[in-house]
């Protein structure tokens, strides 16, 4: 079979290259709206009063407001929660570019995460000023940084587009 590992046989690259584009933007619609659900839910719940949920041994729920960007990192930086907006919603542009130009539906779903995750988060930044963060993964006194829904779907999508450029597929292979 020709072509690639996404299209079927008699399945122009058009309709897959359209497949792909749809899959990114109903996953980015889809992230943001279970992130904006998950943190209206939980930042009532986990702050008034101020408490803390342990789900499990090593996950608990948790208020706290990230000023940095994912996993709390660069919170020391200058800049606010506009000017990380800003940069974000760049990124965002340039991320459904590529999506207009995407070729598997695996990189379009990557895209629509990231681009679904950063802005979920730029919508909380643009609200309060930062992003709300919720969940705690701990191991004993070891604790990863708080993170959201958003920073999962990032996440995800990130590595989802590192291993469909990692790993050559029969569109790549002439």
């Amino acid at each position: 079979m020709s072509g690639t590992p996404d299209q079927l046989p008699g399945v122009s690259s058009a309709a897959v290259n359209r497949s792909a584009r749809a899959l990114g933007l109903e996953a980015a619609v889809t992230i943001v709206g279970f992130d904006q659900v998950s943190k209206a839910w939980l930042l009532d719940y986990l702050t008034a009063p101020s408490r803390v949920v342990e789900l499990a041994p090593f996950v608990s729920l948790v208020p706290v407001w990230n000023t940095g960007i994912s996993f709390g990192l660069f919170a020391d930086l200058a800049m606010g929660g506009v000017e990380l907006a800003i940069v974000a919603l760049a990124i965002v542009a340039g991320l459904l570019w590529w999506l207009a130009r995407i070729e598997t539906r695996m990189a379009g779903c990557a895209i629509g995460l990231v681009v679904g995750g950063a802005l979920g988060n730029v919508i909380d930044r643009l609200r309060f000023g930062a992003v709300f963060d919720f969940l705690d993964l701990h191991w004993g006194d070891w604790h990863w940084p708080a993170f959201n829904l958003a920073d999962a779907a990032i996440t995800v999508g990130v590595v989802l587009l590192l291993l469909d450029g990692l790993f050559p597929t029969a569109r790549s292979v002439k």
